[in-house]
């Protein structure tokens, strides 16, 4: 077994994760159908351990779903030996650990299979929410076979279109006693490898409306409403899901940071006020000096952290012809981006606004981003 991957260290980031579902996605959109095959869980555990050994990350993460398939009727088939889940687990667990890459997430896909089209945990059939929980559970082990960091919460369909048909009595105390069975879970089977839980906030798509839109209201909630609320944090999904509602990083990561709450960054690219974009970080017309700005803020306030990418290639660059090296060169430009990022935001470090007004100080913070002199503006 090949021993972890060094630490990346660079400013505020202390190693960078490529997920499952970022590397496997057939980069379909609602107007039009994937266009790269798909590739199974091991082969896109292939190429992150390629990715690893070529210095590009240290960490992946993962839906249930991304891994093996789920089967309702069959809620343990993890721990069984005989069946494919098991053997599928053993091999993809062989990869990651020849390659040195550890496991930052473990997130259960409450979104993808119809059965919880109307939600998972905040379902308003008993049986159903009952369903997501054995779900969850079933994440939670997988996670702890693969040492994952953090379990993951993303709000995925436990929202809603129509507020009149919504249980506002009872549907976020059916939330908190999902939630509060994660922690319940971890702690009567002394699931030993978790450092805490998260929530990952969105404030729509694949709902008109989720519950928890934004970071905000997740830390509220976890605030008042959750068993262990010193377990969870939030991992804001930036730029992209906070920008859906038009909130700021830098604030998102201030404001978060100021209450110990941001576990882990996860990392993109977003179109203000848009759909959910996932473009690659840095890619796309705006956000350069936002997502700067942000790095400079955490490498400020002195935190440091996992950012885990949590985006997909742009459909133009998806190529059917060779649908494994343009996986390969998204998860460069992810890693190129993230160094361009982390860079810009260096040559911010030590920058005083003293004495100047609000504009002198952006600007001169802009001419020290672009490494700009008095002298060529002149």
């Amino acid at each position: 077994m090949a021993k972890a991957l060094k630490a990346y260290d660079v400013g505020p980031i202390t190693r960078r994760s490529m997920p499952f579902w970022c590397v496997s996605n057939p980069v379909s959109d609602p107007f039009g159908g994937k266009v790269l095959p798909t590739i199974d869980s091991v082969q896109v555990a292939k190429l992150l351990a390629e990715a690893a050994k070529d210095g590009l990350i240290e960490m992946t993460g993962f839906h249930d779903d991304d891994l093996v398939p789920w089967d309702p009727k069959k809620p343990e088939d993890d721990l069984d030996p005989k069946s494919e889940t098991y053997k599928t687990l053993r091999e993809i667990k062989k990869i990651l650990d020849d390659a040195g890459l550890k496991v930052n997430t473990a997130t259960c896909s409450l979104h993808g299979n119809t059965i919880f089209r109307a939600g998972g945990l905040t379902n308003p059939d008993r049986k159903i929410r009952n369903l997501a929980r054995k779900k969850v559970e079933r994440t939670l082990r997988i996670g702890a076979f693969f040492g994952a960091h953090y379990y993951t919460y993303w709000v995925a369909r436990d929202g809603f279109e129509v507020p009149m048909t919504v249980d506002w009595k009872n549907v976020y105390k059916w939330l908190a006693d999902g939630l509060n069975g994660v922690t319940d879970y971890i702690e009567k089977n002394k699931l030993k490898n978790y450092i805490g839980a998260t929530v990952e906030p969105k404030p729509n798509e694949p709902r008109g409306h989720m519950y928890l839109p934004n970071s905000g209201h997740a830390v509220g909630f976890i605030q008042s409403s959750l068993k262990r609320p010193e377990f969870w944090g939030i991992n804001p999904e930036l730029l992209q899901h906070e920008s859906m509602a038009l909130n700021n990083a830098v604030l998102t990561v201030g404001y978060l940071t100021s209450l110990k709450k941001l576990s882990f960054l996860h990392f993109g690219s977003q179109i203000k006020a848009q759909f959910d974009n996932d473009f690659p970080p840095l890619i796309g017309p705006e956000g350069l000096k936002e997502t700067v700005q942000m790095f400079w803020a955490l490498d400020k306030v002195g935190w440091k952290g996992v950012v885990e990418y949590d985006c997909h290639m742009l459909r133009a660059e998806a190529d059917p012809d060779d649908p494994l090296g343009c996986r390969r060169e998204f998860i460069k430009n992810c890693t190129n981006a993230l160094s361009i990022s982390l860079a810009l935001a260096a040559r911010l470090r030590g920058f005083s606004a003293d004495g100047m007004t609000d504009t002198q100080a952006d600007l001169a913070a802009t001419m020290a981003m672009c490494n700009l002199s008095a002298k060529e503006l002149a």
